[in-house]
């Protein structure tokens, strides 16, 4: 049998779930995505399925996919849900709960974090979610400047262990596999904050459906935030649109957004299941995605 068997549940022998290809999740999860408008990265499917390949799931009824989500474990005590969607013609009929209730056996014995639209904050509440900040989309538009920052290097230049070892201490878990390929994608740029030969901040920017999205933005400071910022801005065409994720919470961050000129556009809860990670929030000026956190 191609599919886990443990991965499988029928609804009068119509509806089946089962875990989805990487090609999969490109054609059905991220595709989706696109059309509820949430300007999914080009090359995302591949990072995302990288995270646990065993954490993308589709409904099928009558051989035709129509609900969709994401559970990914990345490890036995963190998991994080995205890509929950149904389509509209089959909204409301009990197949969301079903793939819903699917992920969240899932993912029983971790922590789950998920970024919802506000208007489902009351439902994950009943599913145990406790809301811990909101994250705001920014849109803005890429400024060429004239500024350069000697400590701000490309992000090839430094040794793999070292931003894993960064990012350990910002992200509630290790994602070594992620950030393998998250920080090599095509048609992306991605650059390091260096201070006394350790890095302290940095950021990759995508190439999405729709202009370019910072993602993570990371530093141990708001004024090198500001460089990795403008450093990629000035290889990106000027007026190209680009789009920030920042925590609430992190109200440098929402100063830093400001600075720039940039405007909420979209706003997400963050909730846990268990209990908000403990992590410094003043370090994250832009989350890696919606989708994965």
């Amino acid at each position: 049998n191609k599919y886990n068997i443990n991965s499988i549940i029928m609804r009068d022998n119509e509806f089946l779930i089962r875990n989805i290809t990487k090609d999969e999740v490109d054609s059905i999860a991220i595709e989706w995505a696109a059309k509820e408008g949430w300007n999914p990265g080009i090359y995302d499917a591949n990072c995302f399925y990288s995270a646990d390949p065993k954490g993308f799931f589709a409904g099928f009824f009558k051989d035709e996919a129509i609900a969709c989500i994401s559970a990914v474990s990345y490890d036995s005590s963190f998991g994080f849900l995205g890509f929950y969607i149904v389509k509209p013609y089959y909204r409301g009929k009990g197949y969301g709960i079903e793939i819903w209730n699917k992920a969240l056996a899932y993912l029983n014995t971790q922590n789950i974090g998920l970024d919802g639209v506000i208007e489902q904050q009351e439902n994950y509440k009943k599913s145990g979610f406790s809301f811990a900040y909101n994250n705001i989309r920014y849109e803005g538009k890429a400024k060429l400047t004239s500024e350069f920052f000697p400590e701000i290097v490309n992000l090839s230049k430094v040794p793999f262990d070292d931003i894993l070892h960064y990012d350990n201490g910002i992200f509630p878990v290790s994602r070594l596999n992620f950030l393998k390929c998250w920080i090599q994608q095509p048609e992306s740029l991605s650059f390091a904050a260096i201070d006394k030969d350790k890095i302290v901040g940095y950021c990759v920017v995508r190439k999405c459906r729709n202009g370019y999205k910072f993602g993570p933005l990371f530093a141990n400071t708001a004024e090198l935030a500001n460089k990795l910022f403008t450093t990629a801005n000035n290889y990106l065409k000027p007026e190209t649109k680009i789009f920030l994720d920042i925590p609430d919470k992190n109200k440098a961050a929402l100063t830093f957004a400001e600075k720039h000129k940039m405007t909420k556009v979209f706003e997400t809860a963050r909730m846990y299941t268990k209990s908000e990670p403990d992590i410094d929030i003043n370090k994250v000026f832009g989350v890696t995605s919606f989708e994965l956190g």
